[in-house]
């Protein structure tokens, strides 16, 4: 943890999100691993649970211990993982009590780096979400290459559906992504990193070339983070 914190440092972050990963019929990190991360930085990280879809009311009840006992701020679940698109039935009992709990739903959108199929990460797929689930805070990450357009006009379209920008450094975003952050969207897209794949630094070099507003850049960085995670 010493490693990660002194990244941050170096990149001048205060605060980072960490994921559990739970795989079918297998859990890479647990939510306690997450916890017992958080305990030992926590004015630094934040803690962001998962869980296994295939068993629903375990799902729920995890979620409720994931925000009641070990304030987390946020649920994730990679549909790549589990080889259906965020539509399939299973996903919304995690998407009720996501609501219920008062966390923001966070996702894949993309194609994949490992081989797995990657149309389950069309971000057209959280048009029907946002539309079932109004009330659910939806962040995108990865940007939704090579389908960024629709994650731009899904963003555009529903209140609660952000962009991250994990997994890309800043001069590898796409132009359509650009225009919309520097337009639109500065209230709707955040800043990640995909750590340890980019250190924070990494990640954040070349920002000075996206041309953003003093105003846009704040909210990118932090600002808009701060409000969807209620940090």
């Amino acid at each position: 943890m010493s490693v990660t914190i002194a990244m941050m440092d170096q990149a001048g972050i205060d605060r980072m999100l960490i994921s559990a990963w739970v795989a079918p019929r297998n859990v890479m990190i647990s939510n306690d691993e997450v916890a017992g991360f958080v305990a030992e930085a926590p004015d630094r990280l934040v803690g962001v649970g998962s869980v296994d879809i295939s068993h629903p009311m375990d799902a729920v009840r995890e979620i409720r211990r994931c925000v009641r006992e070990l304030g987390f701020r946020a649920i994730r679940v990679l549909p790549w993982l589990w080889e259906v698109p965020p539509t399939d039935r299973r996903f919304y009992p995690v998407y009720a009590a996501c609501v219920e709990e008062g966390v923001p739903f966070c996702t894949q959108i993309g194609h994949t780096g490992p081989l797995m199929p990657s149309e389950v990460g069309r971000p057209i797929y959280l048009d029907q979400v946002a539309l079932d689930f109004p009330e659910l805070a939806i962040v995108g990450g990865h940007i939704g290459y090579p389908w960024t357009d629709e994650a731009v006009a899904v963003a555009t379209k529903h209140e609660n559906v952000y962009i991250d920008t994990s997994a890309y450094t800043a001069r590898r975003y796409p132009d359509q992504l650009v225009a919309y952050l520097r337009g639109n969207g500065a209230r709707k897209v955040m800043f990640g990193t995909n750590y340890p794949m980019f250190p924070p630094a990494a990640a954040l070099k070349d920002l000075d070339a996206l041309d953003l507003s003093d105003e846009t850049q704040a909210l990118f960085l932090g600002g808009n983070a701060r409000r969807v995670f209620g940090l």
